[in-house]
């Protein structure tokens, strides 16, 4: 655990008491703050009670009298689609509203430090697609490299269960816009963007609000080294934002498809090979063709921003490149799960967009695609003209039928459950088939998450090839 710095003494109010808020008030009580802890859900109140923690109703008449500071789990809206109730009460009370993130950043540095060789580093992820993939993948070429390394924020620990820092260590922490958005404190010493594409539209009021919550990890003075995917305008925008000319190191351009001009410092993959290009001249070459954990165009858009990343942190281009191939991957993205008779089954249960969709179908041929679910705002335009691999579709979902009607001339067919789509699926298949599930949709309408329908594939999957 991080103890919180600063407020020992003071009483902070922590509103939201599911695993960030839990972990948010135990990090302050450790540094010596009195917690007044709200949830609107009884269980998660009696639960945070149990644990020695004051409950008071933070909607209540006065209950932020001498409160110091609200801290705010990520899931609660604070300004849309309308802020909740409680954010409301602390801005009529003027009391400052801030997040677990931003505690992190002001409690991580202690006076330890000063006996350390190498000051502890982090590098911290946002973008909408590949940060988790990218994250992970950071950390496991760390860890490869033994360099002392911790995994955090919006996949696996969070920022505030971390060990305290020790000599040399770098953190990686990936970071949701949801949590930068309202994060006073963020000063990365590496910031990586890796794309843009419409997602929590409603909770950003648009593509401007969302962008914006993505671009504050480049604020409050900017890091050190800025590591920006410019596939879109918008990281192409933010990459000119924070160079200062045009060989100014400090920024790193990575592209995926396309080779990257000038005399900066770029990092580019075109038809399965990475390079690095530095003040004019190559740096680096990498095959990813022969890398399994990391299949197709937006996996290697992840490839390059974290070899980027790692290589800010002095890790040569062969040490990256050893630990590319031991990479396994993630659950739920891409993730080959079985095979039998010639025919792939790959989940990517977190393709829960039409982009991540979109680029999952293009690492794969011959694909019997399994899709549907809860639609999100704005259809399937985006995804027709990524069909051409796609030989049938299999769609499930409460709304499948109406979710069909959008495939447009794609042969298909409506099967609504998990189990009846990865059955027909793989009775069509034929050798050098591949049967994907990219649900380009939410989970909620079947399953409480994206993880439980793509552990639902697997099991399904199971009882194909093992028989």
């Amino acid at each position: 655990m991080i103890p919180v710095q600063g407020y020992s003494g003071a009483t902070v109010a922590v509103l939201g008491l599911g695993r960030s808020g839990l972990s948010a008030a135990r990090a302050l009580r450790e540094g010596g703050a009195n917690v007044a802890a709200w949830d609107d859900n009884e269980k998660a109140r009696d639960a945070a009670q149990a644990e020695g923690f004051t409950i008071r109703d933070l909607s209540k008449q006065g209950a932020f009298d001498g409160v110091a500071t609200l801290i705010v789990s990520p899931g609660i809206p604070h300004l849309y689609p309308e802020p909740n109730k409680v954010v409301r009460a602390a801005w009529d009370a003027g009391v400052p509203v801030d997040n677990d993130i931003s505690l992190f950043f002001r409690s991580f540095a202690t006076s330890e430090w000063d006996n350390f060789e190498r000051i502890p580093k982090i590098i911290a992820v946002t973008g909408s697609n590949g940060k988790s993939t990218t994250s992970a993948l950071i950390h496991h070429i760390l860890e490869h490299a033994q360099r002392p390394t911790q995994l955090a924020g919006n996949i696996g620990r969070g920022v505030l269960d971390m060990d305290p820092a020790i000599d040399g260590e770098v953190v990686v922490l990936e970071l949701s816009s949801y949590q930068t958005d309202l994060a006073r404190a963020l000063t990365p010493d590496v910031a990586v963007f890796t794309n843009l594409s419409p997602d929590h539209l409603d909770r950003h009021h648009g593509m401007g609000g969302y962008f914006t919550a993505k671009r504050r990890l480049f604020s409050e003075g900017g890091p050190d080294r800025c590591i920006i995917g410019v596939d879109e305008d918008e990281g192409q925008y933010l990459a000119n934002q924070m160079a200062g000319g045009v060989t100014d190191d400090r920024v790193i351009r990575v592209s995926s498809g396309r080779k990257l001009a000038g005399d900066g410092w770029n990092v580019f993959a075109k038809k399965g090979f990475l390079a690095e290009w530095r003040k004019g001249k190559q740096m680096a070459s990498i095959d990813l063709r022969a890398v399994p954990g990391l299949p197709g165009a937006h996996n290697h858009q992840n490839a390059c921003a974290a070899y980027a990343a790692c290589r800010t942190v002095g890790l040569a281009p062969r040490v990256i490149e050893a630990a590319f191939h031991s990479f396994g991957g993630l659950p739920h993205r891409s993730q080959l799960v079985g095979e039998k008779d010639g025919v792939k089954f790959v989940n990517d249960s977190k393709a829960t967009n039409v982009d991540s969709a979109a680029k999952a179908l293009q690492a794969f041929t011959n694909i019997r695609w399994i899709c549907g679910g809860l639609e999100k705002e704005g259809g399937l335009g985006g995804l027709l003209p990524h069909l051409g691999g796609v030989t049938k579709a299999y769609v499930i979902g409460r709304e499948a039928a109406s979710f069909a009607m959008q495939l447009g001339d794609l042969p298909h067919e409506v099967c609504t459950d998990m189990a009846t789509a990865v059955a027909r699926a793989a009775a069509d298949a034929v050798k050098g088939d591949t049967v994907l599930l990219a649900p380009a949709a939410a989970s909620f309408d079947q399953y409480d998450s994206f993880e439980r329908r793509g552990e639902d594939f697997i099991a399904q999957v199971e009882t194909l090839t093992t028989v």
